[in-house]
């Protein structure tokens, strides 16, 4: 070995060094969030809104696992099951609060699909004895339980070595049409398998391309098979479903505690179903025998895996793509980040270990997520203590509800779709952008259509929309924005000096580049007031973004400053040449954000276009002018404003 690759070698191993208590513990903090908030809870503010949202969560989670795991042709225990461990892991590895992670409708069509090919219905009669040492079950269900597990396991193995490989950040290609098309059609997908139960029609298992179609194609051609009493006793709960929860949601202001219609209507549905023997009498289907307890966890059967690799890809993509949009919208909703690659480890795990529980494929849904945001939850304590809640059902409760009758546990999963299916009113991205419109056309088709193999679709629509906008936005840098910035002094003091930046936007805004946007807008608003690195800005709040027009830090006497002194932006958007809705939608988030800081911001140069969908899509301040057609015209509003009285020399930076 010669002299310098000693001195390179004995280089490197100087820069290498055991790591340190406080690098462990960081780095702990960091893959493991319950240890950032859970030290410091707060008991007398947030344990009795956090328990009465885990009440209500428990409520949702027992019903959908109930029939989720039906949609995954496995038995109704198992979606109990999957309704448990899944929420107890993302408590512990998951950044949002707000995040109920459970079974889900589109990744149970996905892994019905695999079920359904690899232990098909023919092969019942011949498993019929239960053998199989798991609560009694017969090894028909065992082995259609062990495919799903499959599916889950290897779903959260590709999740976790997507975080391995920080994947993350291409998550900027689910936008925001795309996953509202993709959940409205699980939601209508929903909604179709339980017709056959609000109808009481037999029915056998349809799938395949177009399998949504040939479902309503079966239902009419035996509409004559409809139970009447199925039917009645399916639009009754219907209607008392709707109308109370309309009651409860327009008084929730004036009641404290919701009244939880889901768990009445199950308890006198199966009372009534018990005293008049609706399943001997009318024929009701009812779901039957719930054992009690949890098995000891088994091994998914791996001699599969090459058999369910597909469904393994749509579980990891979907479940993903479906659950970060909850986690991001709650994350702006409540003012704190969330790490895209923290997510696919927390999605990850919640798959990999709950798959040696007997669980099917889990996700976020958007309804218990709506639930929690109604019931007034705070932290990740209501999704544990509705484990309590399901841990009761599953030892206690489960067997009583043998007599539940099909048609009402189907009566609350489709009522439970209403929030997801009104996102079908896509005149908002009409109004904003046609392009994202057909976006959502389009993914809402292929969902509908290719539901088990929507994985795929997805994949080919990314790639379409890339090629297709990518000449469209060839500059998706946007570093050639310009700073200026402006002193201004106030009537009051004149030694105190106002700060006024205009930023020129010279590159078309999209779904591509409104992330990098952002952070791009927050070093240049933050420039020279601090060095603070990118990694830490990043863990601010994004109310953040303005307070350095008050040369301050991510704290709370910068946000005191901020509040007390006026400051202004200004956007030059001559050379925003092309938009779509994620790319409104940011520059809204940007005029809300700087409006809580006291920060006026006006933009200048903006088409006509731009300026229709800003103000479709946000409420603006109509009070105050924000659109200007020239920089020239904002910065004589700011001087003619009465808390600005002079502007000096400008620099370019």
């Amino acid at each position: 070995m010669t002299g310098a690759k000693r001195k390179k070698k004995s280089m490197l191993w100087s820069k290498m060094h055991p790591p340190h208590y406080e690098d462990i513990k960081r780095w702990c903090r960091r893959r493991l969030p319950i240890l950032e908030w859970a030290p410091h809870y707060n008991l007398k503010e947030n344990l009795l809104p956090d328990a009465v949202s885990g009440i209500m969560l428990a409520v949702q989670q027992v019903t959908q696992g109930l029939a989720f795991a039906i949609l995954s042709s496995v038995h109704p225990v198992f979606g109990l099951y999957g309704s448990l461990f899944p929420a107890i892991i993302y408590a512990i590895f998951g950044m949002g609060r707000h995040v109920a992670t459970g079974t889900f409708a589109l990744t149970s069509l996905i892994s019905a699909n695999a079920v359904e090919r690899l232990v098909p219905q023919s092969s019942q009669n011949l498993t019929m004895q239960s053998n199989s040492n798991v609560l009694g079950l017969s090894d028909f269900e065992v082995q259609r339980i062990g495919v799903a597990a499959a599916v889950s396991f290897l779903g959260g193995v590709i999740q976790v070595a997507m975080f391995v490989l920080q994947l993350g950040s291409v998550t900027f290609l689910l936008t925001e049409p795309v996953i509202s098309a993709m959940t409205t059609g699980a939601a209508t997908h929903v909604v179709t398998s339980q017709v056959k139960y609000l109808l009481g029609i037999k029915m056998p298992y349809i799938s395949g391309p177009l399998g949504f179609f040939y479902i309503y194609a079966y239902v009419f051609e035996n509409i004559k098979s409809v139970r009447l009493e199925a039917l009645l006793l399916s639009l009754l709960s219907i209607v008392v479903l709707v109308l109370v929860k309309e009651l409860n949601e327009q008084f929730k202001r004036k009641i404290k505690v919701v009244l939880p219609v889901d768990l009445v209507l199950i308890v006198a549905a199966s009372f009534a179903c018990y005293c008049t023997n609706m399943e001997s009498t009318y024929g009701l289907e009812v779901v039957g025998h719930i054992p009690k307890g949890i098995p000891p966890p088994r091994v998914p059967p791996m001699n599969i895996f090459s058999a369910v690799i597909t469904e393994a890809f749509g579980v990891a993509l979907v479940g993903y793509a479906a659950s970060l949009a909850l986690a991001q919208g709650s994350a702006k909703k409540f003012k704190y980040s969330v790490d895209d690659n923290q997510e696919f480890l927390a999605h990850g795990l919640s798959n990999v270990i709950p798959s040696f529980f007997f669980c099917i494929p889990s996700a976020a849904a958007m309804g218990r997520t709506a639930g929690l945001y109604s019931t007034g939850a705070k932290t990740q304590v209501a999704c544990l203590i509705s484990c309590i809640f399901i841990l009761i059902v599953i030892y206690a409760i489960g067997p009583l509800l043998y007599w539940l009758p099909m048609c009402v546990l189907a009566s609350i999963i489709v009522v439970g779709r209403k929030g997801m299916l009104i996102q079908f009113r896509v005149k908002k991205y009409w109004n904003v952008d046609k392009i994202d419109w057909g976006i959502w056309v389009s993914t809402y088709v292929f969902t509908i259509c290719f539901a088990a193999n929507v994985d795929c679709c997805l994949v080919c629509l990314y790639i379409a929309v890339v090629i297709g906008r990518f000449p469209r936005a060839k500059t998706l840098s946007i570093k050639n924005m310009k700073e200026m910035e402006f002193k201004v002094k106030t009537e009051t003091d004149d030694e105190t000096l106002q700060q006024v930046k205009i930023i020129s936007i010279n590159n078309p805004l999209v779904f591509l580049n409104v992330k990098k946007f952002h952070m791009d807008l927050i070093n240049i608003t933050k420039g020279n007031a601090n060095n603070q690195p990118l990694d830490d800005i990043s863990k601010c709040e994004q109310n953040t973004l303005l307070n350095s027009l008050s040369n301050g830090n991510c704290n709370e006497e910068t946000a005191q400053c901020c509040y007390n002194d006026k400051s202004a932006l200004i956007l030059d958007c001559s050379g925003l040449t092309f938009f779509d809705y994620s790319g409104v939608s940011m520059l809204v988030e940007v005029y809300m954000d700087c409006k809580d800081q006291n920060v006026d911001v006006l933009l200048a140069n903006c088409t006509a276009s731009l300026i229709k969908a800003m103000k479709y899509y946000g409420n603006l301040d109509s009070e105050k002018p924000v659109f200007f057609e020239s920089v020239s015209a904002a910065i004589s509003n700011i001087y003619s404003n009465k808390n600005f009285s002079k502007l000096g020399d400008h620099s370019e930076v």
